[in-house]
């Protein structure tokens, strides 16, 4: 039985968050020779949106909620979420791999801002069949706000209730969560307190490390452990090698 690996790749490595949706298409491709290469895993993979989409939702307010002004705003922002599905799916199968885009605006809904329905069967029915489901960061309906963004990191914090992954990993544009500079190997609730996060220069309507960190500390405490690490080690942590990333853990020190 194949191992079932659940990986996210952040907005940041995919495109360049300094413009409006320009996709890392070189990145891209390398990803997708590595997951390639890798036919023994069973991937679940989740993307940020990056450049496509945080700005579009900034626009539009979307991060305040829905109101008379701002409706066209879903569209506009899920069309540039979805641009940048369409081509993590289109490198993918270029690859050999066999993906598809699965979009959180069709399958999830949220209360206040927090994902409140997910119906991930169509998700697991596809890793029980060997598909790749390619999920991503999106707008979504939310029944107090009227909409909301839902990151790539509450779905992945989401996943694991829902459908059994045996490792769970975020590939970044930074080696881990650093320290003065060091890579801090392990966080949990006891150390997360101790380590000050500094906020991203780049349109981030989602928290950055901070939000990452807080949906992989409410996956801790469920149980599972995740780790963060620089994307140029994405081939060392799907072979089980050293990878010099953060692992966030509910184990306490």
């Amino acid at each position: 039985m194949k191992e079932t690996v659940l990986i996210k790749l952040g907005g940041s490595v995919i495109t360049d968050k300094s413009g409006d949706c320009t996709v890392n298409t070189e990145t891209l491709e390398r990803i997708s020779g590595v997951i390639s290469s890798h036919s023994e895993i069973q991937f679940i993979i989740v993307h940020g949106a990056g450049s496509c989409g945080h700005p579009e939702a900034k626009r539009h307010h979307l991060d305040m909620g829905l109101d008379s002004n701002n409706k066209s705003g879903i569209f506009i922002t899920h069309r540039a979420v979805l641009k940048l599905n369409t081509a993590v799916v289109n490198a993918l199968r270029a690859n050999g791999v066999e993906a598809v885009g699965i979009h959180p605006l069709d399958a999830c809904t949220a209360k206040n801002g927090r994902l409140e329905s997910f119906s991930h069967q169509p998700v697991e029915m596809l890793v029980h069949q060997g598909i790749v489901p390619v999920l991503h960061g999106d707008v979504v309906m939310d029944s107090v706000r009227g909409a909301c963004i839902v990151s790539g990191d509450q779905l992945v914090s989401a996943i694991p209730a829902r459908i059994h992954v045996d490792r769970i990993g975020l590939a970044t544009d930074v080696a881990g969560v650093l320290r003065d500079g060091d890579v801090v190997p392990l966080i949990n609730r006891d150390t997360v307190a101790d380590i000050e996060i500094g906020e991203s220069d780049n349109t981030d309507v989602t928290g950055g490390m901070i939000g990452k960190l807080t949906e992989l500390l409410r996956l801790s405490d469920e149980g599972t452990d995740s780790t963060i690490f620089h994307l140029s080690r994405l081939g060392d942590f799907l072979d089980g090698r050293e990878h010099g990333g953060t692992m966030v853990t509910g184990n306490r020190v």
